[in-house]
């Protein structure tokens, strides 16, 4: 899920429940009963009328739905929402994995901060996968002001994502469906959340960002399958060990991985 808190941050974040906790009694109500990892920046910014961006993902099969709306009612984490626009999207980058929900009792522990510790960065150099959260901004709306959010995927070989400093991180943006979500939203509004997942310890690790879109030069050169490059500048960060209470199986790399380079390739 993407949102937008009130100082115009964008977040990605997870929810997740029971087969059948995402319903649809007509073609523009969803309605979600929703779990939530405690400390999720989410709850901070459910309520009614919030914009929020969906992203549905089958990881097993691959499939992926899109949606974008705005929350109608709240009832605890329960909500409904108005269906403002729905697609698909295509497979590409998508990781194969099984999910299984786990019975640890243990209470998730939070650590948050402004620098990537070295638990944080294990993370993000093991990763194939992340999360993006982008706010919309009208051209001709109120100055810098979102009125909208939106969530999306990125996928690659793990470590796709390059670890510059304490506070920068790099990662290549690939051919996607050429509708061009987060990269026009970055223009006009150049701020993120990123959201990490440690399928094998459900830890998960929640970012707030700057963002920069490299168009050309070298660096996009030289790694294979990059349209362009996105380097973040992290703001804050947060790490909920624990929070997700599932373990996945390993991962089935996606066939598209094949057409794209690594930094190792590169060094």
């Amino acid at each position: 899920v993407g949102s937008v808190d009130g100082e115009g941050q964008p977040w990605a974040s997870i929810v997740f429940g029971e087969p059948g906790f995402l319903r649809s009694p007509e073609p523009r109500t969803l309605d979600v009963d929703a779990e939530l990892p405690a400390g999720d920046p989410l709850l901070r910014s459910l309520h009614a009328g919030a914009a929020l961006g969906l992203l549905g993902i089958q990881p097993q099969t691959r499939r992926r739905n899109r949606m974008n709306g705005a929350v109608e009612q709240v009832h605890g984490t329960h909500f409904r929402m108005h269906v403002v626009r729905s697609f698909g999207n295509c497979p590409k980058y998508i990781q194969a994995r099984t999910p299984e929900r786990t019975t640890s009792a243990a209470a998730p522990h939070c650590v948050r901060g402004t620098t990537l510790d070295a638990h944080m960065q294990r993370m993000i150099n093991g990763a194939d996968t992340f999360f993006i959260a982008t706010a919309v901004v009208q051209e001709d709306g109120p100055a810098g002001r979102p009125h909208g959010a939106d969530v999306s995927h990125r996928g690659g070989k793990p470590g796709f994502v390059r670890i510059d400093d304490d506070r920068t991180l790099t990662a290549p943006d690939f051919i996607g469906n050429f509708l061009f979500n987060t990269i026009g939203n970055l223009q006009l509004h150049p701020r993120a959340g990123l959201l990490f997942i440690d399928y094998a310890t459900g830890d998960l690790l929640y970012l707030a960002v700057d963002a920069d879109v490299i168009w050309d030069g070298p660096e996009v050169a030289s790694f294979a399958g990059a349209q362009r490059l996105l380097r973040f500048h992290v703001r804050e960060t947060m790490l909920l060990e624990r929070g997700l209470p599932f373990r996945w199986s390993e991962a089935e790399f996606s066939p598209a991985l094949e057409r794209t380079g690594s930094w190792t390739e590169n060094d």
